[in-house]
């Protein structure tokens, strides 16, 4: 694959290992500049069960964790803003969008991959970062590809996760098999400690969360350029490692 960049945008820390750490992974490994950018600190998040810091340690634990399970992915250090955890559809827009461009123009890249209307969860500073990510592809022409986190309704039902918004299987564009860094992943994971018993997945049987986390979706909501453009470079990036 033609070497290019990647940006994530995304809200919290852990949001970049859970649903796309392994595809980052895999892109990094192919010689692919990865680099994620966080909105906020993840301050309203929990400090562990039992707690593994106070409450005004946390900021910093969680962006200590977020280097860590950058590293574990093989991914560029992130880009980490400091924007209210739980607040960011709260804030002046032109902000948060400035701070975004500004990432985008540091960065260059060709694609960006986020989180869609939905949050996935539902959560409101996923769909906010999703909806900055969104005007500022449509702000930058020479962006290739906008691709947004998903999760199929087929393995949402038999899972019973009411909480995830379930995208229908046939609207998915790219499933990725992230066996061949199945255990950078799980490292990854393991680097957000602080979160570990937040998510009901990692409580389950092995099968289980092989099920929810061997295989990551994404839709490809916008694309410039199909095909390769006239430096060869793909537009479709993640084409490279769907089934």
């Amino acid at each position: 694959m033609t070497e290019t960049n990647v940006l994530g945008l995304f809200a919290h820390p852990d949001d970049e290992t859970f649903r796309a750490g392994g595809s980052l992974a895999m892109l990094a490994a192919r010689g692919i500049h990865v680099q994620t950018l966080t909105a906020t600190r993840g301050e309203a998040g929990s400090p562990g069960t039992p707690a593994l810091c106070t409450s005004d340690e946390l900021p910093h634990v969680r962006e200590q964790e977020l280097r860590c399970a950058c590293r574990a992915l093989g991914l560029a250090p992130p880009i980490i803003l400091t924007y209210p955890d739980g607040q960011l559809s709260s804030i002046e827009p032109t902000k948060v969008l400035s701070d975004i461009l500004e990432a985008i123009d540091r960065v260059q890249p060709h694609s960006i991959i986020s989180f869609g209307m939905d949050g996935l969860s539902g959560h409101p500073d996923h769909i906010a970062i999703g909806q900055y990510a969104l005007i500022a592809f449509h702000k930058r022409e020479e962006l290739r590809a906008f691709y947004t986190l998903v999760v199929p309704q087929s393995i949402v039902d038999p899972l019973g996760m009411t909480q995830i918004r379930a995208m229908p299987d046939d609207r998915i564009t790219h499933t990725i098999d992230v066996s061949e860094v199945w255990e950078s992943k799980l490292k990854a994971i393991r680097c957000h400690q602080t979160q570990i018993h937040e998510s009901p997945i990692l409580n389950a049987h092995p099968d289980s969360q092989r099920l929810f986390l061997g295989k990551e979706h994404f839709c490809l909501l916008e694309i410039r350029g199909e095909g390769s453009g006239q430096d060869g470079i793909s537009s479709d990036l993640l084409s490279g490692l769907a089934e």
